[in-house]
């Protein structure tokens, strides 16, 4: 007989040619009636040997095999080891899966405990009198992302103002944080604050709301990108402001401290008026900002504000002996901005060694010689409108004169910048009184002014503050 051993895969039609092929001859064992079985042996191993059909023909060929109809093959029984391996892998993966899930959890409760925290706030019910938008700690510190450094803008002695995007308005907002102080109760500083929210002027940077968190207070403003006056002025002559832009930030800037004087519900003393708090938007329009230290007053009420804060250079002489502000001290530091955007330099300029130049007595000296205009910003160059420059230099005087009573009020002022009324001129009386003022009040180095109320204090920087104690 021919014996042929054929191998394929399962499911794989059988191979026409034979893996194996021989010629045997089994007369001498193949009996008239046998039976036909299988063995099959793999030694020493235990094994298990699945025969799923077969087909036999004593004469002629064997029918082939349906191979979709072959049956599956048994289930695989566990083995007594693999069993005692799966469960020694649970004994230990349980207890430590529950482990790890029972830590996660007591970590994200930790997590969510200090996250609620760090952005706890206080809502009181009187807030809701005064309608201006709360934001909350936790919008405000993701638009700043987290008040980093990088979205620092400024830092100054009452607080630091950090850059800002609000996703939910795609808004870019200024954000000051202030540390309140406690002399003053959270309620009445949130209602001053309220109110100055309602100011609304082109030339007012405007107050969007506040947010906040134990003592400390957030104020929230438009975001300004061309930043302050200052380092356009106080700069490079490549990136200074030409005049004719500057010339329309000062006349912005007054018409905006005439509506906080005259023009509003009630009177608005900024108290603080200097190119670094005047900021520009994007088409260059000036706006007046940081009103950290203004105080509202009632039209016809007793203007007085108590307490001497501001900045070296800007503050009205008078300040030093009564410590009250007036809307005639706002006009004083209004007459130190309009000195420095036409001069290019700080009202006070300091060296280690002293007092190098005040401004205002400098500009005096330069008037009584007939050469104010000597006096002009030499960045400016020849680009500049002489007459405007003069009036804004005279304007400047006389708005820092010595006496209140000779200072004008906002009102004239905007007149005078928009020429509906002739400016008077100053006398020599008028301008030997800035350099006898210089003098009485002993600007100089170091010291202390007293006052009714204390001690003011002299802080020699830039941009020196005075607070009273």
């Amino acid at each position: 007989m021919e014996l042929n051993v054929t191998l394929a895969p399962l499911f794989t039609p059988k191979p026409k040619l034979p893996l194996l092929s021989t010629k045997l001859d089994l007369s001498s064992v193949l009996l008239e009636n046998m039976y036909v079985g299988f063995a099959s042996s793999t030694g020493t191993p235990a094994g298990s040997h699945y025969i799923l059909g077969w087909s036999f023909s004593a004469g002629g060929t064997a029918e082939e095999l349906e191979l979709s109809n072959l049956p599956p093959l048994p289930p695989r029984k566990a083995k007594e080891g693999d069993r005692w391996k799966k469960m020694r892998l649970l004994i230990i993966l349980i207890p430590t899966i529950s482990i790890v899930i029972t830590a996660l959890i007591c970590g994200g409760f930790a997590f969510l405990l200090k996250n609620k925290k760090k952005f706890a706030e206080v809502v009181e019910p009187w807030e809701a009198e005064y309608g201006t938008r709360r934001f909350s700690y936790k919008d405000l510190y993701s638009a700043t992302k987290g008040f980093s450094e990088g979205n620092l803008l400024g830092q100054g002695g009452f607080g630091e103002v950090y850059k800002g995007t609000l996703p939910k308005f795609n808004l870019e907002i200024a954000v000051k944080r202030i540390s309140h102080d406690s002399k003053q109760g959270m309620k009445e500083f949130v209602a001053e604050i309220a109110s100055m929210g309602r100011l609304r002027h082109r030339n007012l940077v405007q107050l969007l709301g506040y947010s906040r968190r134990r003592n400390e207070l957030l104020l929230v403003y438009d975001f300004m990108p061309n930043m302050s006056l200052d380092k356009y002025i106080f700069c490079r002559k490549e990136d200074s402001l030409d005049w004719s832009r500057r010339f329309k930030v000062i006349r912005g800037i007054s018409a905006g401290l005439l509506y906080l004087h005259e023009e509003w519900e009630q009177v608005v003393l900024h108290r603080d008026i200097k190119a670094s708090n005047v900021l520009l938007d994007a088409d260059f329009n000036g706006k007046l900002g940081d009103f950290g230290l203004a105080r509202l007053h009632d039209h016809g009420s007793n203007l007085q504000a108590t307490k001497v804060v501001g900045t070296l250079g800007y503050l009205a002489p008078e300040l030093s002996r009564t410590s009250k502000s007036t809307t005639s001290s706002d006009v004083f530091g209004f007459g130190a901005f309009l000195l420095e955007v036409a001069c290019g330099k700080r009202p006070i300029e300091l060296k280690t060694t002293g007092v190098e130049l005040v401004l205002v007595d400098w500009v005096a000296e330069l008037m009584k010689k007939g050469q104010i205009l000597e006096a002009t910003d030499r960045r400016l160059g020849e680009d500049c409108v002489a007459d405007e420059v003069e009036l804004v230099l005279r304007l400047g005087l006389m708005c820092s004169h010595p006496e209140p009573a000779a200072r004008p009020s906002m009102r004239k002022v905007v007149r005078y910048l928009d020429r509906e009324a002739p400016l008077p001129d100053l006398s020599m009386e008028d301008l030997d009184a800035f350099q006898w003022s210089s003098r009485r009040n002993n600007l100089g180095i170091g010291g202390s002014i007293s006052s009714d109320s204390g001690t003011v204090n002299i802080l020699l920087s830039d941009n020196a503050c005075l607070f009273s104690s």
